[in-house]
C-alpha cells in the first residue's frame, strides 16, 4: 500500500512538472529578455466574410516579434503573407489596405512588413511560425494601424535575377518590385492590440 502512494505520488509530482515545463516553453522562458511584452493579433477574412486565418504576433523585451499563423480554405500552393500599411479591410479587393508596410527606400523582398510566404496543404490549411525584427508591434497599431494580408498567388519576394529581363529591362519590372507578383488580395484582417 506505501509503495503505491508513493508510486502515485511519483507520477503525480512528474505531472506537474511536466506541466510547468511546458508553461515556460510556450511563455518562452523565466528570462528577462524573453517575456513577452507586447501581444496583437488579426482575424483574416475573405471578400465574403469567411474567416480564413487567425495571427497571433507576441513581442519580446528584445525587440523580436514571433509570429504564429493558422489558415485554411486556401488554395493548395504558395501564398503571399504581408503586413500592409492601413489598418482597413473593405472587400472585395481589400485595396483600402494600402500597399505594404515598408520604410523609405525599401523594395519588395525587404519591406519591413514582408514575412515569408505561406505554404497551403491539400486540405487548404497552413501553419506557420516565425520570428522577425523587421517591425514592433508598437509601428503597426500606431495612426492609421495596419493589416495582415494572404494574397491569392505566390510571392517571388522579387528575386529576379538580373539575367532575366523584363522587356529590355534586366532583372524585376515594376510590379515585381512592389508586390512580388503575389495576385490578388485573398484575405485581410487588421492588427490590433490584445486586451489584457
Amino acid at each position: 500500500m506505501r509503495r503505491r502512494i508513493a508510486y502515485l505520488l511519483s507520477a503525480a509530482a512528474l505531472a506537474v512538472l511536466g506541466l510547468a515545463l511546458v508553461a515556460t516553453a510556450q511563455s518562452g522562458g523565466k528570462g528577462k529578455g524573453k517575456r513577452a511584452r507586447t501581444v496583437a493579433h488579426a482575424a483574416l477574412k475573405s471578400s465574403d466574410g469567411r474567416g480564413v486565418a487567425k495571427v497571433r504576433l507576441r513581442e519580446r523585451r528584445n525587440g523580436k516579434v514571433f509570429v504564429m499563423v493558422r489558415a485554411r480554405g486556401l488554395q493548395p500552393g504558395f501564398h503571399g503573407f504581408h503586413v500592409h500599411e492601413k489598418g482597413l479591410c473593405e472587400p472585395p479587393a481589400f485595396t483600402s489596405a494600402g500597399g505594404h508596410h515598408k520604410r523609405d527606400g525599401q523594395a519588395h523582398g525587404a519591406h519591413a512588413g514582408d514575412m515569408p510566404p505561406l505554404l497551403a496543404a491539400g486540405d487548404g490549411k497552413a501553419r506557420a511560425m516565425f520570428v522577425t525584427d523587421s517591425f514592433r508591434i508598437s509601428e503597426l497599431v500606431a495612426g492609421d494601424g495596419s493589416a495582415i494580408m494572404i494574397h491569392a498567388g505566390r510571392d517571388n519576394l522579387a528575386n529576379i535575377p538580373s539575367r532575366y529581363t523584363s522587356g529590355t529591362t534586366p532583372g524585376p519590372d515594376e510590379e515585381t518590385l512592389k508586390t512580388g507578383d503575389s495576385g490578388s488580395r485573398f484575405a485581410c484582417g487588421v492588427v490590433e492590440r490584445k486586451r489584457r
